[in-house]
């Protein structure tokens, strides 16, 4: 049987999704308040899947990682040049501070990861950020996309190492073939599945 929840947190109201399964709980992306928000559900985690290092996905992943003791995977080792804090803080004149913590499973170039007993197929998918990963849940039909395809929008383009054709291509080639039934969890906002979006994004019509 296959529980999920989700928390919305920090700044940018930032979706952490918590998937329970068989095999283990898996959380996808750590917002701040995360951390705070699984002692209240009394969930423990076994794998933490970072979308992206972002700030906003990742400011209580080193807290979880510590509380929990879970295995974190994403694409690059920690980066503070994928965390944009450095660019956030000069731009909003505030200071802004990852806490740093350790990639145990480096995904890049890799197509599947074995996480719960399941096996999640990866879908690499630039653009938004160098470093944005999808994970697919094939038995479920849940993809977990952070910020590349949300309702009606796609990630924004504009931060370093964005590109608006690299992002369109990736979705194109790797989601937009999965099946309409296909539910996509986002980093921000509602989910919704790959046959409305393929339909109704504005984006990519």
């Amino acid at each position: 049987m296959t529980e999920n929840s989700t928390y919305t947190g920090g700044i940018a109201a930032t979706n952490a999704h918590l998937l329970r399964l068989t095999g283990g709980a898996i959380l996808v992306d750590a917002p701040e308040g995360t951390a705070a928000w699984l002692r209240g559900q009394k969930a423990r985690v076994d794998v933490l899947l970072l979308t992206h290092q972002h700030f906003d996905h990742v400011m209580d992943a080193a807290a979880i990682q510590a509380e929990h003791g879970c295995r974190v995977c994403a694409f690059a080792p920690f980066s503070r040049e994928l965390t944009l804090e450095r660019l956030v803080a000069t731009m909003s004149r505030t200071s802004l501070r990852v806490p740093a913590f350790e990639v145990d499973e480096l995904l890049e170039g890799r197509d599947t990861l074995e996480a719960a007993d399941e096996t999640w197929r990866l879908y690499h998918v630039p653009g938004h950020s160098p470093d944005s990963v999808c994970f697919h849940l094939e038995r479920e039909q849940f993809v977990f996309g952070g910020d590349v395809l949300f309702l009606d929008g796609i990630g924004r383009t504009d931060f370093p190492g964005g590109s608006t054709s690299l992002l369109l291509s990736g979705i194109a080639e790797k989601l937009l073939p999965l099946p309409d039934a296909t539910r996509v969890f986002p980093g921000h906002g509602d989910d919704t599945t790959i046959g409305r979006e393929r339909l109704e994004n504005p984006f990519l019509n």
